[in-house]
């Protein structure tokens, strides 16, 4: 039986996963100061059912496109992290293997890798023909109905008598019911500028969809509930329409088959099923190609033998480099987050090139570093990592140093 105490325990835990990564935010920092007291709070309104969202923040993005975010309030985040450890190991279980987004020991390398086995499984070693069908979802968050998202998710969870590492199903579909349900652009703040959404697309923005329409993008619930969403779907796929190569990373779809014909004859199959839960395919993003040409899937350009990377990724890296050669030409004296900062924007980069035939575009692009970059770092022989020069920092930068250049 759910005690308070226990309640508390699991609150605690989860706090201490919601600030991994959010330890210098104000938000988090600003709970730390009393967190004995903000947890016993949260506790007490969860035991006692006044548990409701904070107001969030809304604000625009623009890599790696232009986006709307609503960011939660980091009590809220809390909240996110104990439902996701109370229901994502049920949740896994009943998800096709071949759901990527927000699973342990998936992600977008694992789907990436799928997929060339798909090309090579299918193609018989790309020794037959074989043809790829990439579908993407018409404004996916933005159109999840709120009561379809609760349906789904409750259906996946055990019995009447069943407990979540200790905490009731009541407590569960409460907070799950306080989650799904909160109408984030009535209750939030905007930082920034109005304006900032006019060059957003309409159908981009919560702010024009009705009530009980529509997740905010970046929650960690938002991504649970992504892949919940299409889950019986996932399933139609692979048992009604029998394609064995079927992979999906949240709206991303990709379909090989060895006759191109079956292909172009499931789009309005799908397109019936996707619109059971009020949903599109994008009409604009249909890829019918052969498998020869290549596919792009998860900032990739998967083709038979290889994979390149997408010009998206390599123009984000290439402005990364123009931007830290900017810190490093004005900064004169850096301190070691700083540093940090730098090699964990370009390692982050080159982490993800390693993956791809990417050798002399790693060795271009870190070419295009300024000299003063040399002073701080090594780069590794390969190209596959930088290295802070740490007897340099720690001989030049004492308190009283200031570099000039």
């Amino acid at each position: 039986m759910e005690t308070f105490e226990h309640l508390l325990y699991q609150l605690h835990l989860s706090y201490l996963q919601a600030r991994k990564n959010k330890r210098n935010t104000h938000n988090q920092l600003r709970f730390e100061m009393n967190q004995e007291q903000g947890l016993m709070q949260l506790a007490k309104d969860i035991y006692h059912r006044r548990y409701t969202p904070m107001p969030c923040i809304a604000f625009i993005i623009h890599k790696p496109v232009m986006r709307e975010i609503f960011a939660a309030d980091f009590t809220d985040r809390i909240v996110h992290h104990l439902l996701y450890r109370c229901i994502y190991p049920i949740i896994d279980r009943k998800l096709i293997n071949d759901t990527y987004s927000c699973r342990v020991g998936k992600g977008t390398l694992y789907g990436i890798n799928r997929v060339k086995h798909f090309i090579r499984s299918c193609s018989g070693s790309y020794a037959k023909q074989a043809f790829i069908l990439k579908l993407d979802v018409q404004a996916y968050f933005m159109n999840m109905q709120h009561q379809i998202i609760y349906d789904k998710v409750v259906s996946l969870l055990p019995g009447l008598k069943s407990n979540f590492l200790g905490i009731s199903r009541e407590t569960v579909l409460y907070l799950l019911r306080q989650t799904i349900f909160n109408t984030v652009t009535e209750n939030c703040r905007i930082k920034g500028r109005r304006k900032d959404w006019d060059e957003l697309p309409a159908s981009k923005s919560l702010f024009h969809y009705p009530a009980g329409t529509g997740l905010p993008i970046g929650n960690l619930t938002s991504q649970v509930f992504g892949n919940v969403y299409l889950n019986d779907f996932d399933h139609f796929v692979k048992k009604n329409l029998k394609i064995m190569h079927y992979g999906r990373y949240v709206d991303d779809m990709i379909f090989v088959h060895h006759d191109k014909n079956y292909l172009q004859h499931i789009i309005p199959l799908v397109q019936t099923e996707l619109r059971k839960v009020a949903l599109d395919i994008h009409p604009k993003k249909i890829v019918l190609v052969p498998v020869d040409e290549g596919i792009p899937f998860l900032g990739h350009i998967i083709k038979p033998y290889r994979n390149y990377l997408s010009n998206r990724t390599k123009n984000n890296f290439y402005q990364a480099i123009q931007k830290i050669n900017q810190i490093l030409a004005v900064v004169p004296q850096f301190c070691w987050q700083q540093l940090c900062d730098i090699r964990a924007t370009i390692n982050s980069y080159l982490g993800i090139m390693q993956h791809a035939n990417t050798y002399n575009l790693r060795k271009a692009m870190l070419g295009k570093l300024i000299g003063r970059f040399y002073d701080f770092f090594f780069i590794s022989r390969n190209f596959d990592k930088v290295i802070i020069n740490k007897d340099f920092w720690e001989w030049h930068f004492s308190p009283n140093y200031r570099f000039t250049s």
